[in-house]
Order: structure tokens, then C-alpha cells, then sequence
């Protein structure tokens, strides 16, 4: 049976594959260091616009995270994100095991506001007298999409980045699902509006066609001084990293990264109008490719079972939040056989 569960369940797009076969037995430079890195940084540096930008690959999301934010922060710092937010609840403390706290802020829809950060910093800088006994805020942390499949618009993200200037505040921008986000019926937000307005942001590629990796982009010159220091330090510097290359040379050649996205806001919308169409209501205001449909406990079980649907919240009341993704590998074979079990 088709499964829903996540966007990282299949392998990669078959161009990278075919790309990775073709140049197996060739010897390149390691630590990404060789020619394939380097065509895929003048492809994403092209693709935002920045000359400039420092772009770096490590493997994954959650080692990502926290490579980024422990090289930017003091020991004395933390981190401000929503509590809803991929670094506060589904890393297992990476982050605060690598010595920082996330400053968790409430949030209805998975997003931070430019009010809330400034209220933050405020607050902290109000507590005269015994700042050193508390967490400094040393940056921002937000996600597009977010964990709840909401997006920011341009004009938020402008707000937050203002703020964070204001207060020389790092933006670091979590892109593990960013090539949903890109769609023109999601957001405004284009990867040049995140090279403008972020300090830090990365390009996923687990989520969104590669077999794995992600594609760091450093805009801020504070920040680009020895990161590959703080890659290796934290196991992110593959030996072999062409392979992180190729993926994403491949990515960005044609536009493959955002094209093939695209599908999967196509079958989510159309999945979702089904269940809305047998009187389902949905949790949250997700545009992405993650849906969150409301089921009676005993459907829910049957959705969770035969297609993968991931449980997200305790049942209530007789009801069961949960979940399920599209991606880009998901064809319409799957979504039909879904919306006929609906």
C-alpha cells in the first residue's frame, strides 16, 4: 500500500541516481573539496542571487541545526524559536546537549512574530542587575515551511529580519521541507528573499528529492569564519562529500528542486478536499504538503495502518489528529488509491 507517512521515505530523484552511478569509480578531493561541490555552490549561489553567500553540505536536518546554532551562539546564549519548532520538540535536546537552550516561545501556527522577538529581547535587557544569571538570546531561529505546514510571507519574514538587525540577532532559517514552500500558491518568499533577509538558512534535499543532505547558505560575514571548523567538530564533514555535491549540482540544474516539488501541493490539496468533502475538519492552517485531518479514533487507526498516517497528538473526545505528507515522489496512482479508501 502507498504510505503517507513522511516526504523522506523514497530514495532520490532518478537524475541523481543516474548521476551518482555514472561517476562512482571516479577519484575526486574529499571534505567537499572536489568539482561537484563546487558546481552545486555556483548553482545555489546563482539561484539567490548572492555572489557572496558561503554554502556549505552536511547530511542531515537535526545535525544541521544544531552545527549552525552552535557556531554561532556564546556558551551564555540561546536560541529563540517557537515551542512548536522542530529544535524544541523533535531533536531529543540536540541542541541543549550541545550546551544551549531553546527559548521557546508560544505559537499558535508553528511561526514566530517580529513582536514577539522584540517583546523577548526587551524583557531580557528589563532584568537589570541579574543578567548573568539568565540565558542571553543570541539569535532566531524560525522554519519554512513550519512543523504545523504554515509559511511565512514575505512581508513577515521582512518584519522578523528587521527586528533581528535592530538587535544584532542572527536569523537562521530551518529549510528542511523549502522546496514545498517555494511553490508561488504557498508563499511569496523566493530562495533570493531568504538570501536577503536571513543570516543563515539551508536548502533541504533529504525531504525534497536527494537521498540525503542538506545545503547550508551563510549570508552574514560574522558568521562564514571557520564553519567547516564547526562542521567537523560536530561530524559533519563527509569525506566523501561529492556526494553531497552531486545531489545537489543535480538539484539545481533546470530548476529539478523546485519542479519536482511542486506535485506534492497539487496531491495534498486534492486529498485534503476529499476528507473535507465527507465532513473532516483539519488541525491548523497547513498550505504545504503536510495535512492535519481530525479523524474519528477508529478511522484514524485505519489510516494510520494502511497508508502510513503518522499520529500526532493523544486522541480526545473520540478524535485523532493526525498526519499525512505528500512529497515529491508521491504519484497520482497512490493519491488515487488513497481517496478511494476515503
Amino acid at each position: 500500500m502507498p504510505s503517507f507517512g513522511s516526504d523522506y521515505l523514497a530514495g532520490c530523484h532518478p537524475a541523481i541516481l543516474e548521476r551518482l552511478i555514472a561517476s562512482n569509480l571516479e577519484q575526486t578531493p574529499g571534505y567537499g573539496l572536489d568539482p561537484y561541490c563546487a558546481s552545486a555552490r555556483a548553482k545555489i549561489r546563482a539561484a539567490i542571487g548572492d555572489d557572496n553567500a558561503d554554502v556549505h553540505f552536511l547530511v542531515g536536518g537535526t545535525q544541521t541545526n544544531t552545527t549552525v546554532i552552535a557556531h554561532i551562539l556564546r556558551p551564555h546564549q540561546g536560541v529563540i524559536a517557537a515551542e512548536a519548532a522542530h529544535i524544541a520538540t523533535h531533536e531529543t535536546g540536540a541542541i541543549e546537549a550541545a550546551g544551549h537552550k531553546v527559548l521557546a516561545l508560544p505559537s499558535t501556527d508553528g511561526k514566530l512574530t517580529a513582536a514577539q522577538v522584540q517583546d523577548f529581547f526587551t524583557q531580557y535587557y528589563a532584568a537589570s542587575g541579574i543578567q548573568e544569571h539568565i540565558v542571553q538570546p543570541g539569535m532566531v531561529y524560525i522554519s519554512q515551511p513550519t512543523e504545523l505546514g504554515t509559511v511565512y510571507s514575505r512581508a513577515e519574514l521582512a518584519a522578523l529580519a528587521q527586528v533581528c538587525r535592530r538587535h544584532s540577532l542572527p536569523l537562521f532559517v530551518d529549510g528542511a521541507r523549502l522546496g514545498y514552500a517555494l511553490h508561488p500558491e504557498v508563499s511569496d518568499v523566493t530562495l533570493a528573499d531568504l538570501a536577503a533577509l536571513s543570516d543563515v538558512f539551508y536548502i533541504g534535499g533529504t525531504k525534497c528529492g536527494a537521498l540525503f543532505g542538506e545545503a547550508v547558505v551563510i549570508t552574514r560575514d560574522a558568521c562564514k569564519p571557520y564553519f567547516r571548523a564547526t562542521m567537523k567538530q560536530h561530524g559533519g564533514l563527509l569525506a566523501k562529500g561529492r556526494l553531497l555535491g552531486i545531489q545537489f549540482d543535480v538539484l539545481f540544474t533546470d530548476d529539478l528542486y523546485t519542479r519536482i516539488c511542486h506535485d506534492a501541493i497539487a496531491h495534498a490539496r486534492c486529498i485534503r478536499s476529499a476528507f473535507a468533502a465527507r465532513g473532516i475538519a483539519f488541525y491548523g492552517a497547513s498550505t504545504t504538503n503536510q495535512q492535519f485531518p481530525i479523524l474519528p479514533e477508529a478511522e484514524a487507526a485505519r489510516f494510520i495502518r494502511d497508508y502510513g498516517f503518522a499520529a500526532y497528538w493523544p486522541a480526545e473526545n473520540g478524535q485523532q489528529i493526525v498526519r499525512y505528507c505528500t512529497s515529491w515522489a508521491t504519484t497520482a496512482a497512490e493519491v488515487e488509491a488513497l481517496l478511494a479508501a476515503i
